[in-house]
């Protein structure tokens, strides 16, 4: 019986040991959380399963995409960027992970960010045979414009992004004009939106530019239109994108490469909590539900983290340990 006691004893105490030197290893660490409900709740779920799961100390820091990569790039810091849009800055991302400072986790959003031409559901739905950008030129008639119902019209986003300059690329490409449509200037991140939800809520034709994840397609049901050609990535940086080319070729919109990086340091010392970062992803659909929730009751990016862990646990099992899971299970 005392043999049996002491070797219990010990146990615990290995045990103990065991669960402090991995706090140890994991130590303090950096998230930072970009100003978007997706890479808020992101940061958001890193910090508690992190925290509760792995003993770190983990420190939410605000952060943006240029002004985050170029600090890991140059500085390694800070220790790791939940949701970086690798595409939009890929020069910076080399020159980090070349150079030894940052190394790539979990593609967090497992299908890419996505751009692109939506129309709602129930369209898509009532048209089965428009699936393309080519098959929704066929039909104007299906698409009035607000000023001149004999044209089709297609949403576009505001000046100065990079979405509106390729919309109006695409529109050019596939003879937009000649097809009888007219691009539809929404003025404002603010003005598209409301154009969605205007024709969603009195289930009226609609079609534009739009991306995901984000609330609005957690809300409302859209299915991305396809383009009848292939993605020609030099075609894309020669014209797709540049504003001001003349004639810009059909083409298809690429998924947005968006990745986790860590910083070399944090991942050198991380040990199993680093596991749970190259496992870590989660689906446009998924993200979509999570934030259209959050946006519905004005929740927070922690709210939104501790709402998903308990909704969706199944998914988030997959991401860590039995023992792990078990500590953010009694964490919540």
């Amino acid at each position: 019986m005392k043999a049996l006691l002491a070797s219990t004893v010990l146990a615990a105490g290995l045990i103990g040991l065991s669960s402090t030197a991995s706090a140890a290893e994991c130590g303090n660490v950096t998230i930072a959380s970009m100003n978007w409900q997706s890479a808020e709740v992101a940061a958001n779920l890193d910090k508690i399963i992190l925290e509760e799961g792995y003993g770190c100390t983990a420190e939410i820091v605000s952060g943006d995409t240029v002004p985050t990569l170029t600090s890991m790039a140059e500085k390694g810091e800070p220790d790791v960027a939940p949701e970086a849009w690798v595409s939009l800055q890929p020069e910076l991302v080399k020159r980090g992970l070349e150079g030894g400072k940052v190394v790539a986790a979990s593609k967090i959003l497992s299908d890419g960010a996505i751009q692109g031409w939506w129309i709602p559901k129930y369209i898509a739905e009532a048209h089965p045979d428009i699936k393309t950008i080519p098959d929704l030129f066929k039909h104007p008639e299906l698409f009035p414009a607000p000023e001149d119902k004999s044209k089709g019209a297609v949403f576009n986003g505001p000046q100065g992004w990079g979405g509106t300059v390729v919309t109006s690329q695409l529109f050019k490409a596939y003879g937009g004009d000649k097809a009888g449509f007219t691009l539809v200037d929404t003025g404002s991140a603010a003005g598209l939106d409301g154009s969605i939800a205007k024709a969603y809520e009195g289930k009226q034709p609609w079609v534009g530019y739009y991306w995901a994840p984000t609330s609005l397609l957690g809300k409302y049901e859209m299915v991305k239109l396809g383009y009848g050609s292939e993605y020609d990535a030099a075609e894309w940086k020669r014209c797709t994108s540049v504003a001001d080319c003349p004639d810009p070729k059909p083409n298809a919109w690429p998924a947005d490469d968006v990745q986790t990086l860590v910083s070399k340091t944090f991942a050198d010392r991380a040990g199993p909590a680093m596991d749970y970062l190259n496992k870590r992803a989660w689906t446009n659909d998924t993200v979509n539900k999570l934030i259209a929730w959050m946006t519905d009751n004005q929740a927070t990016g922690e709210d939104g983290a501790k709402h998903f862990l308990k909704e969706n646990e199944a998914l988030w099992k997959e991401w860590v340990s039995p023992e792990v899971a078990e500590k953010i299970k009694a964490s919540l």
